[in-house]
C-alpha cells in the first residue's frame, strides 16, 4: 500500500478524495493495519493550516507571514518520515519570533479541527452534575464501556484497535480518557497511539513511539533525529482540552505535564478549572 501511495503521488493523483476513499474501503473490509495507515498520512494535514490562523489572530499576519515563510508540507500521502523536518522548522520559528506564553497559546488549539458540536452531550452532563467529580467519573464510565463496544464488535476506534488489555488499562486509570481533579486543576492522561503494542513493549524507545499520537512528529523518536522541541506538544494539549472547552463553555489554560517527544513514557496533561465552573 506504502509503495502504491508513492506511486499515486510521483503521478499527482494523489487527491483527498482518492486516498480518503482507500482509508475508507481499507475500514470497511476490515483491513485495520492499512486504515491505521492512512489516518496517520490524513490525519494531520489540517494542523499547519490551523496553528497559521491562530498565529494570525494571536501575533499579526506580519509574524505569521515570516514564521511560516518556507514552511511546507510534503505532498498529500507522504509517510510520516516525511513530516518531523517541517515540524522541527516551523518549532524553531515559533520559539525564535513569540515569548514561550504566546508560542504555547498558538500551539494550544483545536487543530485538527474537530467539530465542536461534537461536544453538546458533555456540555449537558457538567450542567447536570452534582460535581466536577461526578461528571469526570460519568465520563470514565462511558468512555469504557465504549471501548468494549468497539473490542466486541471488531472496530477500529478513532486509531486504535481495542483488545482486553486495553480496556483494562484504561478501566484501572481515570485520567486516560476523562480526567481526574485535584484542587483547581484536571490531570489527564492520553491514551497511547498504538496501546496494545505499548502496553506489552519494554523497549523505553519504542514504548515511547507507540505513545506519540502526533503524525507530525513521532517518527523522530525512532528515528532520533530531528530534535523536535517539547513545546510542540501543547498542539496536543489543544486536542486533549478541547472536551473541556466545550463543557465549561470557554477556553481553558493546558499544561503539558510530560510528552513522548520530550523523553517521558506518557503525554500528560493539566487543564485549569475556570473562575466560576467549580463545584
Amino acid at each position: 500500500m506504502r509503495e502504491y501511495i508513492s506511486f499515486l503521488v510521483s503521478q499527482g493523483r494523489n487527491s483527498w478524495d482518492r486516498l480518503s476513499a482507500l482509508a475508507r474501503y481499507s475500514y470497511v473490509v476490515g483491513r485495520n493495519n492499512f486504515y491505521i495507515y492512512f489516518t496517520s498520512i490524513l490525519g494531520g494535514r489540517s494542523v499547519l493550516p490551523s496553528i497559521s490562523e491562530r498565529l494570525a489572530t494571536i501575533a499579526g499576519e506580519e509574524a505569521k507571514d515570516r514564521i511560516f515563510e518556507g514552511v511546507e508540507p510534503p505532498p498529500l500521502g507522504s509517510p510520516p518520515e516525511r513530516f518531523p523536518t517541517v515540524t522541527q522548522l516551523l518549532m524553531e520559528r515559533l520559539e525564535a519570533n513569540l515569548s514561550p506564553d504566546a508560542c504555547r497559546r498558538v500551539l494550544a488549539g483545536n487543530h485538527h479541527r474537530v467539530p465542536v458540536e461534537g461536544f453538546k452531550e458533555q456540555r449537558e452532563m457538567f450542567l447536570k452534575a452534582g460535581s466536577i467529580d461526578e461528571f469526570l467519573k460519568e465520563l470514565h464510565n462511558r468512555a469504557v464501556a465504549e471501548l468494549e463496544r468497539y473490542m466486541s464488535e471488531g472496530r477500529i476506534w478513532y486509531e486504535q484497535e481495542i483488545t482486553p488489555r486495553v480496556v483494562e488499562f484504561v478501566r484501572g486509570n481515570q485520567e486516560v480518557l476523562a480526567g481526574v481533579r485535584r484542587d483547581d486543576r484536571i490531570y489527564m492522561t492520553k491514551i497511547p497511539y498504538d496501546p496494545d503494542d505499548y502496553l506489552r513493549e519494554t523497549d523505553p524507545l519504542k514504548k515511547r513511539y507507540y505513545m506519540c499520537h502526533c503524525p507530525l512528529a513521532r517518527a523522530s523518536i525512532l528515528e532520533g533525529k530531528p530534535e523536535i522541541s517539547p513545546t510542540w506538544c501543547y498542539c496536543s494539549g489543544g486536542y486533549e482540552k478541547l472536551l473541556f472547552d466545550m463543557a465549561f463553555d470557554e477556553e481553558v489554560c493546558v499544561e503539558v505535564l510530560e510528552s513522548a517527544i520530550a523523553g517521558n513514557p506518557r503525554c500528560r496533561f493539566a487543564v485549569e478549572i475556570p473562575e466560576g465552573k467549580f463545584k
